[in-house]
């Protein structure tokens, strides 16, 4: 059977290019389609497959601005050449659903989240847009990217959702009847994310300890601006790794205060070490899934998560983590509090966090994939 995979870019190594190599491993030497490839921002896992780019590719500053086109990625995924292949594979954030196969091939897609942007984050990403483009233009470019989205979600016969939150989702968005999705987790790494100590690994803003801890990408919709504000101003240490286009803005709001420190993007081990230390980690926004609350639970660290979304799958209420119900910086220092109140065992939250671990992920997913193909499913 001639296989082929898709995945919307390759940009870097972030939660859905970690699935992505795992839904590669049954398949060496299949051919991955994407709309953009930067060389090297991937692991050597994924940069080992034969990487065939959409016309993206070829667009002025696309490296660094891809984002600026997607108002021309509907056009450019359907343009990949999948004619040849019997099974399609897809792993979509955003537009990879939508590639076209030949007549009578099977497409399975692993969904990480419908466009967040298109549709449940549009405030977060444009709502404070109040000029020409964000009144006029973008209202109209989002519609149509929901129309095509919805229209094209029949090009794949069946779905894994990447929680039970994103699941629902892509049953009231796109209209999916409820049997064509199921329930598939990302996994976490349990093998390197451990309990221990902190270790030389540590940036030097770690040093003391007693610190709570943000990983993150830097962008409206991960609310970074409500955990900044819960943290301001107070005794409370708060470290934010991760970087992204709100950095600037987000770096100006917690600008003079010295119990917040911005540290940048940050290598594995160097994570590691933050987890280990933390007091908390502190998940502000609604995620469709959310790895690093787990990650941070593996290696023995409490959560506190707003109370929605994929943190309502991966966080114990009361034995792994605390939720606050409110978006707003009195509700997180409420749950803070509470926090401080007790004892966390660490073990429980290392319980959790292999719950998911990478091979009950691989199981399901040969499972799955075998009912797909074999028509059990």
């Amino acid at each position: 059977m001639k296989v082929a995979l898709v995945h919307d870019w390759l940009t870097g190594m972030r939660g859905g290019e970690k699935v992505l190599e795992l839904l590669l491993e049954p398949f060496p030497g299949a051919p991955l389609y994407t709309l953009l490839h930067v060389p090297g921002s991937v692991s050597p896992a994924i940069e080992a497959h034969p990487i065939r780019t959409a016309f993206i590719q070829r667009l002025p500053q696309a490296a660094r601005r891809y984002r600026h086109y997607l108002p021309l990625f509907p056009a450019a995924i359907e343009g990949l050449d999948l004619g040849d292949y019997e099974l399609v594979l897809s792993s979509s954030h955003c537009v990879a659903k939508g590639v076209r196969t030949a007549a009578g091939a099977r497409h399975l897609c692993y969904c990480h989240a419908p466009m967040r942007y298109a549709w449940d984050q549009y405030e977060a990403y444009f709502g404070e847009r109040r000029d020409f483009l964000g009144r006029f233009v973008l209202p109209r470019a989002m519609a149509r990217l929901r129309a095509w989205d919805r229209r094209t979600a029949g090009r794949a016969q069946r779905y894994l959702a990447n929680s039970e939150n994103v699941r629902r989702k892509l049953i009231a968005f796109w209209g999916l009847p409820p049997e064509r999705v199921r329930v598939l987790h990302p996994p976490v790494d349990t093998d390197f994310y451990t309990p221990g100590p902190p270790a030389a690994a540590a940036p030097a803003a770690a040093a003391g300890g007693d610190y709570y801890l943000i990983v993150s990408a830097l962008v409206p919709y991960k609310r970074l601006d409500l955990a900044l504000a819960a943290f301001r101003g107070g005794r409370r240490r708060l470290l934010v790794a991760g970087d992204g286009p709100d950095a600037a803005r987000l770096r100006a709001l917690a600008a003079g205060d010295p119990a917040i420190a911005f540290l940048g993007r940050l290598d594995d081990d160097a994570l590691r070490a933050l987890y280990r230390g933390a007091r908390a980690f502190i998940l502000p926004g609604e995620e469709d899934f959310g790895i690093t609350p787990l990650e941070a639970q593996a290696c023995g660290a409490p959560v506190i998560a707003l109370g929605a979304g994929g943190a309502l799958e991966t966080v114990r209420e009361g034995e792994t983590g605390l939720f606050f119900a409110e978006r707003s910086a009195e509700s997180l220092r409420g749950a803070l509090a509470r926090l401080e109140a007790r004892a966390w065992d660490p073990a429980l939250a290392r319980a959790q966090a292999e719950r998911f671990a990478k091979a009950r992920f691989r199981e399901i997913f040969r499972r799955e994939l075998a009912d797909f193909l074999e028509g059990r499913w």
